[in-house]
């Protein structure tokens, strides 16, 4: 029997591949349990190889968080048509699904944020503020949210009030079906504008 043959990729689509299967293991697992030795391992591939694209863990580090977090930020795009409302809900429920699906890499994104590392900050930094800005950019004539600077204020506490409330969910969601915390999460923006009564 012979042994299949490799595709030699170029070695942007190499890396490519490697980022990908970096973010699939940190889904399931912690950023600290994702070592080169475990991805090395996955993609049957050697180590030095991995030390040739990434020059060591902690590059490979921030590599596969950067790219989660374009991940995330592709995944949770709204709809282009639809009501305001509805394009939210519908961002909503893809960040929702990421989470659920991304658990414990999506976890360990937000404690590494909060631990010092200055890269992985900006990182998270960098998405959190796509994700909020977005919802200025994909809604230009603020039919659903004026761009205020009250407002901006309001969407970043929201979002840190989304990011708390869906990972306590996921972690146990006590009896509260999807629909309802989706519910709660997208109508509760817009009563916070209006509370905020900018």
């Amino acid at each position: 029997m012979t042994a299949p043959t490799r595709t030699r990729l170029a070695p942007e689509q190499r890396r490519t591949q490697l980022l990908d299967l970096g973010v699939r293991l940190l889904a399931t697992r912690s950023l600290d349990e994702l070592s080169i030795d475990v991805l090395a391992e996955e993609a049957g591939i050697s180590r030095g190889l991995l030390y040739h694209y990434f020059g060591g863990k902690h590059a490979f580090h921030e590599a596969v968080v950067r790219h989660a977090a374009d991940d995330l930020i592709a995944q949770t795009a709204p709809p282009e048509g639809g009501e305001p409302l509805e394009r939210l809900l519908a961002s909503v429920t893809a960040y929702v699904d990421y989470v659920v699906a991304n658990h414990a890499g999506y976890q360990s994104l937000v404690k590494a944020a909060a631990s010092g590392n200055d890269v992985l900050r900006e990182i998270y930094e960098d998405a959190r503020s796509a994700l909020t800005g977005r919802i200025f950019t994909e809604d230009p004539w603020g039919d659903l949210i004026p761009d205020t600077p009250v407002n901006r204020l309001v969407v970043r506490g929201w979002s840190a009030m989304v990011e708390e409330l869906v990972l306590a969910w996921v972690a146990d969601p006590a009896d509260v079906p999807r629909d309802r915390l989706l519910e709660l999460v997208a109508g509760s923006l817009p009563a916070l504008v209006e509370s905020a009564g900018s």
